[in-house]
Formats: C-alpha cells, sequence, structure tokens
C-alpha cells in the first residue's frame, strides 16, 4: 500500500470524518478516565486491533472467532455501558459548547463566604458545597429541598449545623444564590482515588465527571478545604486563594473568553497532548482501514494513438484529453496516475475527412482489473485527417534554385 498516495488523496470529507471521530474519543477518554468501565473499554479496543491486524494478514480462524465475538461485544457496551451512555446524551448540546454564558449575580458575598469556609474547616464542620455553571444540576443530582436566598454566614452555620436535619447532603450555588439544600450527589467510580478521601469526596468527584460544575469539600476529619473540578482536587491553602478560585474560576468567565473565537482556542489548547495523542492513533487507525474503503478519483488523460497511416495526420483536436473516473478500493485507485493509465485510439481503417470514435473501456489499459471505470467523458471523440504535405518535391525545387558554389 503506497501510504504516500493515499495521503495525496485526502479530501474534506476524510478531514471531517478523521476530526469527528477524533472529538467523540477524546469524550469517551475524558468520560471513562478512572472508572471501572474504563479498563473494559481499553480491553475493547485491543480486541479491536487484533482484529484488523487477523484480517489484513489473513488469519481466518481468528478473524471468524473475533467476528462472532463482536455481536456479543456489542450488547456488552450496551449493558456495561448503559448509565456512561445515557449521560453523554445528556450533556451533548452543540448551541451549549458555543453558546454566551449566563450573567452573574453580584459577588459581594464572596468574602464572606470565603471567611466561613476556613472558619467552619477549623471547626471541623463537613461540608460540600455544588457552584454550578453551565450545566443544570437538577437532572443529576437527587432529593434535596428548594431554598432561595443568598450564601451568608449565618443560613451556612444553620445549614451545616450537625444539629440542623439539612446539614447531611450537599448544597447547590447557582449565580450566586443558594437554590437547593441537602442534596444527594452520584458517587466517583474511580479506583485510583487515595484511601484518605471519604463519601464526601467521591461524591464531589461523581458530580464534576458528569458536568461542568465545581464541588467545595470541607474535610470534618482533616479540617481542610478542597475544590473537584475538571476530574481533580485542588486543595486551597488560605482565603485568597480560595477568593481567587470562585471569582476566576468557579464564577461564570469574564467577556473575553465568552466569544466563540476563545472557546476554540481554548478547546484546542486545554489538555493539548491528550488531544494530540487521541488525533495520532485516530488518524493511525484511519490510515489502516482506509485502504479497505471505496474511493472514487477522476483524472484527465492526453489520447493516445496506435497505427495511424503513415501518409495521414491529425489536424483537429491537437492534443485530445477525455476525463475518467475510477472506482475501487483507495489502496487501488488512489495510485492511478497519468503514468499507469493510458488510453488509445486504434487508427488503422482512418481516411481523409472527420471520423467519430467511441471511448469505452477497450480503449484504455489498467495496472489491474480490480478497479472500475465508472464515467468517461467525452464518450465520443472527434478526430479530423489530412493528409501530410509532400516535403520532398519541395526541397528538390529549392535546391535547383540555389546558386552553385565557387571555388578558388
Amino acid at each position: 500500500m503506497n501510504l504516500f498516495a493515499i495521503l495525496s488523496n485526502i479530501g474534506l470529507p476524510d478531514v471531517i470524518d478523521i476530526l469527528f471521530i477524533s472529538m467523540v474519543a477524546y469524550q469517551l477518554y475524558i468520560l471513562f478516565w478512572g472508572t471501572k468501565a474504563f479498563k473494559a473499554l481499553i480491553g475493547i479496543v485491543l480486541l479491536s486491533g487484533i482484529f484488523i491486524v487477523a484480517k489484513s494478514w489473513g488469519l481466518f480462524l481468528t478473524t471468524w472467532v473475533l467476528q462472532i465475538l463482536w455481536q456479543v461485544f456489542v450488547i456488552l457496551l450496551i449493558i456495561l455501558f448503559q448509565k456512561e451512555i445515557r449521560q453523554i446524551l445528556e450533556r451533548f448540546n452543540p448551541l451549549k459548547t458555543f453558546g454566551l454564558k449566563q450573567g452573574s449575580a453580584a459577588d459581594d458575598w464572596i468574602s464572606g463566604f470565603a471567611n466561613w469556609a476556613f472558619d467552619a474547616a477549623e471547626k471541623r464542620i463537613g461540608a460540600i458545597i455544588i457552584f454550578e455553571k453551565t450545566d443544570r444540576m437538577f437532572d443529576l443530582i437527587t432529593k434535596g429541598i428548594f431554598m432561595e436566598s443568598d450564601p451568608l454566614p449565618e443560613i451556612l452555620n444553620s445549614i451545616f449545623s450537625k444539629k440542623s436535619p439539612l446539614h447531611d447532603g450537599a448544597i447547590l450555588i447557582s449565580n450566586g444564590k443558594i437554590l437547593k439544600v441537602s442534596c444527594y450527589l452520584p458517587l466517583s467510580t474511580r479506583e485510583d482515588l487515595p484511601q484518605k478521601y471519604g463519601t464526601r469526596h467521591r461524591a464531589a468527584l461523581g458530580l464534576t465527571e458528569q458536568c461542568d460544575a465545581w464541588v467545595m469539600v470541607i474535610s470534618e476529619e482533616r479540617g481542610e478545604i478542597l475544590f473537584a473540578g475538571d476530574r481533580q482536587f485542588k486543595k486551597v491553602a488560605d482565603k485568597k486563594e480560595l477568593t481567587t478560585i470562585i471569582e476566576d474560576v468557579v464564577l461564570v468567565q469574564k467577556d473575553v473568553d465568552t466569544n466563540i473565537k476563545g472557546k476554540i482556542k481554548s478547546w484546542f489548547t486545554s489538555r493539548y497532548k491528550i488531544k494530540a495523542g487521541v488525533f495520532a492513533l485516530v488518524f493511525i487507525l484511519w490510515m489502516v482501514l482506509a485502504g479497505q474503503q471505496n474511493f472514487e478519483k477522476k483524472i484527465d488523460l492526453p489520447v493516445n494513438f496506435k497505427n495511424m497511416p503513415a501518409e495521414l495526420m491529425v489536424s483537429q483536436p491537437k492534443d485530445p484529453k477525455i476525463s475518467i473516473t475510477f472506482r475501487g478500493l483507495r489502496k487501488d485507485v488512489s495510485l492511478l496516475n497519468q503514468n499507469n493509465v493510458l488510453t488509445s485510439i486504434d487508427l488503422f481503417s482512418a481516411r481523409p475527412g472527420t471520423i467519430f470514435y467511441n471511448i469505452n473501456t477497450g480503449n484504455l489499459t489498467l495496472p489491474n482489473d480490480r478497479i472500475d471505470v465508472v464515467n468517461i467523458s467525452p464518450a465520443r471523440i472527434g478526430l479530423t485527417f489530412e493528409n501530410k504535405p509532400k516535403t520532398n518535391q519541395s526541397n528538390k525545387s529549392s535546391l535547383e534554385k540555389a546558386p552553385g558554389t565557387v571555388i578558388e
């Protein structure tokens, strides 16, 4: 297989195909990373690679077994990943990806909130607080009691007091307001979390794995404050850092980041190493499978003549050309060019005047018989013949008129 020939024939549909699968693969990687499902997904990917290699090498028995098992794999995918598949479908919203974010309420409460958080951590008061961004939380959290109020220290103390019936669970803050209290969150299924992280931490991380929210956790045992976001924990050192995180990361971003140009730039620059790796793997897979794809290619070819009578010449057209569309496997069709495809017309019966010739597959010489001819344009070509000029007589006359040579 000539890889250079395949690369030279990549078109816009191929680029869209590679980019789309790269985006899907990256989202699957982000969703499954660190979970039990990720290990199962890796196993299925490896088996798929073995199937491709076995088929290309002609391993009949291995290909046959994997082909039978592949039907079972589809059912296993639905059973094992039904929760993840549902989450992907629920979260898929192209308008949200490039749309403008909502404005936030006044942030006067942030300073008082930071003071309360470190005071609660010092008193070993456990708490979990959700900061909603663009993804809606109501479909991801369970139970909970509606409460619309400002996140003031007095209200937060009354909610997370151990004697309060509302302390067990998380509170939801959206646009600077408490909307819900005593909420239950989905637990993370990641197996690489340290043993020191308890239920609060797993609940915080579990929610961030399904949406773009950030969740703050106040540890009751260690008296520390952590933020769960972007699939990882960040420990907060002091009140100033907590205020900065809430203003610059958790709350709605500034207007400079809300335009489409900024979003596109951010998509390419964030986690660029992972995205580049996923793109490289998808591109390699495309190159492996592209040779087996049905492909069409159009080539403009000159028309060659054979068996032309010696006394005749073609006066019109001077350099006839035809356009031919070929179809076949990409690995075969992509190699076609003017050097390995020949077109010829037999002029054995030619005579002076205009003669029309039909162009069909009989006039073509192809590298192999696996390539089909879809269209030939024009399918009929007219050639005008005339006798060649008699140059011998004219040369003789010119010699007779030439003056002789004088030798002194």
